[in-house]
């Protein structure tokens, strides 16, 4: 085993637990299902004499052996390993704390509360390219056989289970189950891609040569040169595109406000970045 490997599945192992935590010691607690396979599991239990970590495994199992029957193999061994041993941690809890009641003794607070530790746990997966499996691979279903957008499938998904609370929860329950469904896809986003929010900024100024030169050796990062043509004069101008990160994009600003506050500016805000290495 390679250093790599195990920093990964120790990533992966850390996930898992925040996740099944944040499951046990407030979602379940309050009988918020907020959409996820753990969720449905609460439900069930309701109607079935079994542990909910024991109805999550069985359903974590079914999915996968549905979704590599369906789909085939691309949820690979991190998102086998991470669906296996969350139920497997959580009937630690189980074990461990019996009987656990709410931290908070409000579940609007256990809401707030999981939503926002579950984030940071899916955050640790998706860092390492791994999925908790579960509502995932229901999404990736939808997907593929009713032509749903990959986010909205899993809102949808999401939702059905938030609603399905109805089945055994009264009403105050059910509502609380679909709003916190709905801010914890908002959250989870933040986590997965608001940490590593990145900005491509694009400058056109007379004194481009002193820009890219504080681009390179000051901040440290790369930057990119485009002949642009004004449509208006026909003149010709450099311009500069830099990707920077939230640090970055503030000390350029200061920079920019000192050596050429009239520039043309435009500000993007990406996502993700993609880099393909050059083979040798």
């Amino acid at each position: 085993m390679n250093k790599r490997f195990l920093k990964e599945y120790g990533i992966i192992t850390v996930g898992t637990a925040i996740i099944a935590a944040a499951v046990y010691f407030f979602m379940m607690p309050s009988h918020v299902t907020v959409g996820s396979a753990s969720a449905l599991a609460m439900v069930i239990a309701n109607f079935i004499n079994l542990p909910v970590s024991a109805i999550t495994l069985a359903l974590n199992v079914f999915l996968l052996i549905i979704g590599f029957v369906l789909i085939g193999r691309e949820f690979g061994a991190k998102t086998v390993y991470a669906s296996i041993l969350m139920p497997l941690i959580m009937r630690v809890f189980e074990i461990a704390f019996p009987d656990f009641s709410s931290i908070t003794n409000e579940p609007i607070l256990d809401v707030l509360c999981y939503i926002l530790v579950v984030g940071s746990g899916l955050a640790l997966l998706f860092s390492v390219n791994a999925s908790s499996g579960g509502l995932d691979i229901v999404a990736k279903l939808m997907n593929k056989y009713l032509h749903i957008e990959l986010g909205r499938a899993m809102s949808l998904s999401g939702m059905l289970v938030a609603l399905s609370s109805a089945l055994c929860f009264d009403k105050a329950t059910v509502v609380l189950s679909v709003i916190g469904t709905f801010f914890g896809g908002m959250i989870v986003d933040h986590f997965i891609f608001g940490l590593n929010l990145k900005r491509r900024v694009c400058i056109v100024s007379d004194k481009h040569e002193e820009i890219i030169s504080y681009i390179l050796h000051e901040i440290h990062s790369g930057a990119t040169l485009y002949e642009s043509i004004g449509a208006y004069t026909g003149e010709k101008r450099m311009e500069i595109i830099a990707i920077v990160d939230k640090q970055e994009y503030r000390m350029l600003m200061e920079f920019m406000h000192k050596t050429d506050p009239k520039a043309f500016m435009t500000v993007y805000s990406v996502n993700d970045i993609r880099y393909q290495p050059k083979k040798h």
